[in-house]
């Protein structure tokens, strides 16, 4: 959130996704059948033959596996990025698709000497498997290409599994293409919550990927041994079963499973509504309407106080409210506002970090400091619950074990919010969307920031700019699809446009996104593969700028929000 000044981060990213992107398309669709596939040992299951790598940076290994038993794994090193070759004989004038499985750091998958148009693709750190696929086409002369698998200078290990160049017979011989897997056995039902049921089975060899089915309707597609159906009626029986799949075809049906949701809500949030509005209130002048809390507009269902201050013990804040710069406003006031604001229904959390904030958890007593004095605040203030929005990063294993230390002195009515930026919510792996996903059990909402960013990959890896019902809808599918329930997701917009230096969109826009994640109405060129009813809401930065503009945000998006049903 800004602290004024702004920080000016989104171009340096936007730069860097646009010098990194060279090709970036959707999957592909199946090869033809008489398509065969021209790639040799793209399992690996022969060690490196058939691959050169660059510096003796790659080998193969065990674990982690797409299928088989046996993946790449490149590590870069100094001023070599792991690159994997392969020649492959093609046909001239003919059209392949190449694809593989990577995981792990940064990974890139390409072909060179193609006659026509180079290509290639990528993905960022992954903790799962992700197929990459992009189609190129030969010259009238080439009999050869030469594809490759990279990942990038000083990031991490990569991981690379079940490659193939699917097209015309080159000539040059390949792997075999594939069977039907069988079907997935070992199905079990892992945990629930009164929303959703988490899904588990054993890997079949030779599958690419797996379906959900619910009572006889496919429902969701992975890539791992693992799924959570979500939006599920509080206790009541659903039946499930999964397959597995590959470019072959789809298995039958697995053995069928009963999962019971449970009758209490889980997550934390005490008696929020079903769908909720939250807003930063700033305590302090930046030029936006001064507001007391008791003028926050009745739209906000969720008032975040910004910010909270560091103290010179480590972990620890403490708040300072800036009577001067807001009119005179006592702390008796302050206090006052916020029982009042309570007694109608509404929670107001005090927000940790800011753009300036300085607040480091990194070790275990720096988290006992951090749950301690938040804790004491909200005794002091009478906050319902905390909001973390570190900007300058946190440490997954010790905000968890804060957040956990503060959810046991504050019990079940603990309100916890984030409010991430883009780049923190890409990948699983990243450390704030660990943290949220470690506390999903008492998490309120993650209000991820769709302001301020340079251009993002959506979950179906396209890449989409700032400022659209695509940008907001694909990037929230990550996190729909990456583990957090839908009734924790929020989509966070400026207010106006003097609330953020980049990304306001117009109210409508937001609407058009929540109708799209929630019925599948409204929705860009990108639409999920899912709908979630149960889509928490929206936050904005903030309701004084909100204020300065008359209102103009919560009168439209706070109405459309609550009216989702």
């Amino acid at each position: 959130m800004p602290r004024p000044p702004r920080r000016r981060w989104a171009g340096a990213l936007a730069a860097v996704v646009t010098a990194s992107v060279l090709s970036l398309t959707g999957l592909a669709g199946q090869a033809q059948a008489a398509d065969v596939n021209n790639a040799k040992n793209g399992g690996y299951e022969s060690g490196l033959s058939n691959w050169t790598c660059t510096a003796g940076s790659g080998t193969t290994v065990s674990s982690p596996v797409h299928g088989g038993s046996a993946a790449l794994k490149g590590t870069p090193a100094g001023q070599d990025n792991a690159q994997c070759t392969q020649a492959v004989a093609v046909k001239p004038n003919s059209t392949y698709t190449l694809s593989a499985w990577l995981q792990g750091g940064y990974a890139y998958l390409g072909v060179t000497g193609t006659g026509t148009t180079d290509v290639s693709t990528w993905t960022p750190d992954s903790a799962s498997w992700k197929q990459l696929s992009t189609t190129f086409t030969t010259g009238a002369s080439t009999t050869s290409v030469t594809v490759y698998t990279h990942g990038w200078y000083g990031q991490a290990p990569y991981y690379a599994d079940d490659l193939s160049v699917f097209g015309p017979d080159g000539g040059g011989g390949g792997d075999p293409a594939p069977t039907i897997p069988a079907a997935p056995t070992g199905l079990t039902v892992s945990s629930t919550t009164s929303s959703s049921v988490s899904l588990s089975w054993n890997t079949v060899s030779g599958a690419t990927g797996y379906n959900v089915y619910q009572a006889g309707t496919k429902v969701q597609s992975t890539t791992g041994t693992s799924a959570t159906v979500s939006s599920l009626a509080a206790s009541t029986s659903y039946s499930f079963q999964v397959t597995a799949t590959n470019a072959a075809g789809e298995s039958a049906k697995s053995t069928a499973v009963t999962g019971t949701t449970t009758a209490s809500s889980g997550g934390g949030g005490g008696s929020l509504p079903k769908h909720a509005v939250t807003g930063y209130w700033q305590n302090f002048n930046n030029g936006a309407t001064v507001q007391k809390i008791s003028a926050v507009q009745s739209q906000y269902d969720i008032i975040a106080v910004a910010f909270a201050d560091a103290t010179t013990t480590p972990g620890a804040v403490t708040f300072n409210l800036d009577s001067a710069g807001l009119g005179g406003y006592t702390v008796d006031q302050f206090k006052a506002d916020i029982k009042a604001k309570q007694a109608a229904g509404k929670k107001v959390v005090i927000s940790i970090g800011g753009q300036n904030g300085t607040v480091s958890i990194s070790d275990s007593t720096s988290a006992t400091n951090f749950a301690n004095s938040v804790y004491s605040l909200m005794q002091t203030y009478g906050f319902d619950g905390v909001d973390i929005d570190l900007e300058n990063g946190l440490n997954a294993t010790y905000m968890t074990q804060a957040l956990r230390s503060l959810s046991a002195k504050a019990g079940s009515s603990l309100i916890i919010t984030m409010a991430p930026q883009t780049i923190d919510m890409q990948s699983t792996s990243n450390t704030y969307f660990q943290t949220a996903l470690n506390i999903k059990d008492i998490l309120t909402v993650v209000n991820m920031q769709y302001y301020n960013s340079g251009s993002m990959l959506g979950c179906d890896g396209k890449v989409y700019s700032q400022g659209s019902v695509d940008f907001l809808t694909a990037l929230a599918c990550i996190q729909l699809q990456g583990g957090l329930a839908p009734s924790q997701v929020g989509l966070g917009l400026p207010a106006s446009t003097s609330g953020a230096g980049s990304g306001y969109v117009s109210p409508t826009v937001v609407n058009n996104a929540l109708d799209c994640l929630a019925k599948g109405t409204n929705c860009g060129s990108f639409k999920p593969s899912s709908t979630y009813p149960d889509l928490r809401g929206a936050m904005t930065w903030s309701t004084n700028w909100d204020a300065s503009a008359g209102n103009a945000w919560s009168n439209s998006v706070g109405s459309h929000v609550h009216a989702l049903g």
